[in-house]
């Protein structure tokens, strides 16, 4: 036999040892192509991790009973407004005199107040509005792939172009 022979002959003597040179000889394989596997074991750990610390950060406290008060004292304006706008509708039905009456002491406010009122109604609603456009979720999107061959963009000079250049 010759050295090979000889080495594999000891060797097969003793399987720890075969096993110890195939670790041996995965670790410096290593050294120069990374194990996939490994790769991507580590990403899915990094990610989980990620994810974890996310779910942590906005993680909902427990409300006591003022904070769910308040909550729900914050959600009466908007249906007070589309129930009040139509209980007008049904109030000039039932006493058009009186709601004539009311509606010529509105008549009377100066213009100022009315664009104070603006404001404040537009302020409130931009402000939630932009409160929930905030801590709307984040979901991930697929990339799109990029386009393949040269009349995949539809820019026909652009095509041209490529054309008269190859």
């Amino acid at each position: 036999m010759g050295v090979m022979g000889t080495i594999l002959g000891r060797v097969a003597g003793n399987p720890g040892t075969v096993a110890q040179i195939g670790q041996a000889v995965q670790g410096v394989a290593e050294v120069f192509t990374p194990n996939a596997t490994r790769v991507m074991e580590r990403s899915a750990d990094a990610q989980e991790a990620a994810l974890s610390q996310l779910a942590a950060e906005y993680a909902q406290p427990g409300y006591g009973w003022f904070d769910r008060f308040v909550n729900g004292l914050n959600r009466l304006p908007r249906p007070m407004l589309a129930f009040g706008t139509l209980a007008l509708f049904a109030y000039a039905m039932v006493d058009p005199v009186a709601f004539g009456t009311r509606m010529v002491g509105l008549n009377q406010v100066p213009e100022p107040l009315w664009w104070l009122l603006g404001a404040i109604v537009g302020f409130y609603f931009g402000a939630r509005e932009a409160y929930y456009f905030r801590t709307r979720p984040v979901v991930p999107q697929a990339v799109p792939a990029a386009p393949a061959g040269p009349a995949a963009d539809g820019n026909a000079a652009l095509d041209e172009w490529r054309a008269g250049r190859g």
